[in-house]
């Protein structure tokens, strides 16, 4: 008997109403487990422990990217329908608005605790998610939406962004000195800056976004990706050159070797800049699919399941735990690829990487999901404490549920909300 994953005979799962009706289920559990235990009283959102409770009530170290990222994905809710969910937005804004931005200096402060910045300097990384959290806030017309999305399209202007090379800077100081010399360039915040330039974009009309876009992808992935046989390069210096012997201690923004979660996240981006874009881009459709086929040969673990979280440079697994973003980004990636280049092999993908979430990412007892396992698929935190945010899973279980065009935010205002 055929295992499942390979059984042609399956058809497209997206198009069957109990896969769909699963997908739902799975985003609506997600929604529970964050809008009813991640709210922080005292401004923005608490990480969670795997039951569900705040793994540190009082003195809770908030990251940008949770609160963007909130701010987000219950716009989505809110686009959905969902009672509540508006009222998140209104509580990540806030704290987005009156907490992280600097007054005195302009830009957006990474983490914060209840006395104020913890680290105040200012990431690419994180001004990327302001800009997603302001275009998502302006779908559901929030009243910070315009204001914040002009401030943070002006800091990126004036601050970040390179024309020379054609994308932004990492990281500086609070007042704007480049830190450790400026010596460093990233693809990660590129990467995460694309899909929120593309989203700013679809909420405004104003096309200087998804320029940018592309040229951010034209240098990330076609020249420096194309050039190393569609691997997507991590780390940089100054000018843009590769560094393959990149170390830094943050394993988590910044791992050694590649990474073959950013390969599927990029390869879902190329496609959905591709179609942004009215098509007219020719090499984009190509390299997603390289980039995906690549992440399945080399980052798939073929006997146990799951990607591996990193590759050295001979393409052997470094950090052979496995991270549920990869496979939330593969599960997207699949389903992009299958709406625009339908193959077996997209949708057999699809039910493979899905089969393992199921299996070892969802947590069924807690609810939410595991964000790290081992190798052998159990549950460990060597990387992440707990569950973060709701960002990379709840997109997982809806983008297969929309047209493959653009945005969710996008997607669920053209279909007027309906699945």
């Amino acid at each position: 008997m055929a295992p499942a994953t390979g059984n042609t005979a399956l058809g497209n799962w997206t198009t069957r109403a109990y896969h769909r009706g699963w997908l739902l289920a799975q985003a609506n559990g997600l929604f529970d487990f964050f809008q009813h235990n991640s709210v922080n009283p005292k401004g923005g959102f608490y990480d969670l422990d795997d039951q569900g409770r705040p793994l540190d009530a009082e003195g809770q170290v908030r990251g940008i990217h949770i609160a963007a990222r909130a701010v987000h994905c219950f716009s989505i809710g809110a686009l959905l329908g969902r009672p509540g969910a508006a009222d998140l937005v209104d509580h990540g804004m806030d704290y987005l608005w009156n907490h992280h931005r600097d007054r005195k200096n302009g830009g957006y402060f990474w983490s914060l605790n209840n006395d104020g910045p913890v680290d105040s300097n200012k990431q690419g990384y994180g001004h990327a998610f302001v800009l997603l959290a302001a275009s998502s806030a302006k779908t559901i017309g929030h009243p910070l939406a315009d204001g914040m999305l002009d401030d943070i399209t002006e800091i990126l202007n004036t601050r970040f962004w390179e024309a020379r090379h054609g994308a932004i800077a990492e990281e500086f100081t609070a007042d704007w000195q480049p830190l450790d010399g400026g010596a460093y360039r990233g693809q990660n915040s590129n990467m995460h800056l694309t899909e929120a330039l593309m989203a700013a974009f679809e909420a405004t009309g104003d096309r200087q976004y998804l320029t940018k876009a592309e040229s951010i992808a034209d240098l990330v992935i076609r020249r420096a990706a194309g050039s190393v046989d569609w691997r997507v390069a991590e780390h940089f210096d100054a000018d843009w050159n590769l560094d393959k012997t990149y170390y830094h201690p943050n394993e988590m923004f910044r791992p050694a070797g590649t990474t073959p979660g950013h390969w599927l996240e990029w390869a879902r981006l190329i496609l959905q800049l591709w179609a942004l874009g009215g098509k007219r881009i020719e090499w984009m459709p190509d390299a997603a699919k390289a980039l995906f086929a690549q992440s399945m040969a080399l980052g798939w673990d073929s006997d146990k399941g799951g990607f591996f979280y990193t590759l050295d440079w001979d393409d052997k697994p470094a950090k052979r735990n496995k991270l549920w973003w990869p496979a939330c980004e593969g599960a997207a990636a699949a389903h992009f690829l299958n709406e625009h280049l339908p193959s077996d092999f997209h949708e057999e993908s699809y039910r493979k990487i899905w089969n393992v979430i199921e299996r070892a990412f969802i947590d069924h007892r807690n609810g939410g999901w595991h964000e790290e396992l081992t190798e052998d698929l159990v549950p460990s935190h060597s990387l992440f404490p707990g569950k973060g945010d709701i960002y990379h899973a709840l997109q997982a279980c809806l983008i297969p549920l929309f047209p493959a065009t653009g945005s969710l935010t996008k997607g669920i205002t053209d279909a007027g909300g309906k699945l």
